[in-house]
């Protein structure tokens, strides 16, 4: 006998929903698998069999995260297609951050109504963001909870593991004063700061579809665009060059992301002109009036993900990224201090 039940159906839930949202979704998990990879969806576990040949001491490395209010533009575009993308970037960023390769990944996805197209669109991004990660996508939740989120809307979290060899962590005990700080370009405003964009949009009365110059495409759009995954282009630059800590720009900004990748005597001086800010970023500080202190703390202002290598490294980093399809650039040297961001 098939499970239904109509009692729970009354009461807003509709187990066939879910049944139907695996089924639309199998195909896209299908292509995140790698070799590890054992058994499919369905089960109350996902496995994974990790290949640690030629590792000393395996360490795991594991990142959560979410998509935080930015799913509200989602919502109002109708776009769903992208944030699973979001939420599979902000794990396996951090993860990268401490050298570690990103091996699978699970979602979860809590929902007022269950629409099976919806679900199986949002886990399309989430399954492309994987294959951006170079992982497994091998499990996951959807929850419907009629009463507790609006029909239409959702949450989306996600968590990832990864592995590194012990002995190859990164660490900011590393840095040292002269080495020099890369950036790695962002797509945009990522997914962090959306309530402040989210307020200055309102305040200013500006609709998402709102066209601007320096915008290739409406507000909107720019601002769903997704997260950029930089596990690929990291660890090639892992395998060739000496990195010696990472830091993934999210909330907080510089202020507050950058300090992690410093030992507690150092700071980091950063070159205003070097940096490579999207006009997004201006046009939200002139429409909302922020101060640059702010924006800084905020956002990830053009640099998206920074990596620092000794002085003599640089040159031979910033080639491992342009050879990878990475902008990157020079943008600050770690200076004497105690562990501050400061501006030239």
């Amino acid at each position: 006998m098939k499970s239904y039940s109509d009692s729970y159906k009354r009461a807003g839930v509709d187990v066939t929903a879910g049944y139907e949202g695996v089924r639309l979704m199998s195909g896209h998990v299908r292509r995140t698998h790698i070799p590890g990879v054992i058994g499919g969806l369905g089960g109350f576990g996902g496995l994974f069999k990790p290949d640690l040949s030629g590792m000393k001491a395996p360490v795991l490395v594991s990142g959560t995260d979410g998509v935080g209010t930015k799913l509200k533009l989602a919502f109002a575009l109708g776009r769903h297609d992208t944030v699973g993308i979001d939420c599979v970037a902000m794990c396996v960023n951090d993860i990268i951050c401490s050298g570690a390769k990103p091996l699978f990944f699970l979602d979860y996805i809590a929902l007022g109504k269950n629409v099976p197209e919806t679900v199986a669109t949002i886990v399309a991004g989430v399954a492309e963001g994987c294959v951006q990660a170079g992982c497994a996508l091998i499990g996951g939740e959807t929850a419907e909870m009629p009463g507790f989120y609006p029909a239409g809307e959702y949450d989306l979290a996600g968590f990832a593991v990864g592995v590194a060899d012990e002995e190859r962590l990164l660490d900011s005990a590393n840095a040292a004063e002269g080495d020099a700080l890369i950036a790695l370009s962002s797509s945009g405003v990522h997914s962090n700061g959306f309530s402040l964009v989210r307020k200055i949009l309102s305040d200013s009365d500006t609709p998402l579809d709102a066209t601007f110059d320096g915008l290739d495409r409406p507000l909107g759009e720019a601002l769903l665009a997704p997260t950029k995954i930089y596990v690929k282009p990291v660890l090639a630059l892992l395998r060739e060059v000496p990195v010696k800590s990472a830091a993934h720009i999210t909330g907080g900004g510089f202020y507050e992301n950058i300090p992690r990748a410093l030992p507690a005597h150092l700071s980091v001086k950063i070159d205003r002109a070097a940096l490579r800010v999207p006009h997004v970023f201006a046009l939200l500080q002139r429409l909302g009036g922020i101060s640059d202190r702010d924006m800084f703390n905020v956002f990830n202002m053009g640099a998206g993900m920074c990596v620092i290598v000794a002085e003599r490294d640089a040159e031979r980093a910033l080639g491992v990224l342009s050879r990878e399809g990475e902008e990157a650039a020079v943008i600050g040297r770690v200076v004497a201090g105690e562990r501050e961001v400061l501006f030239a």
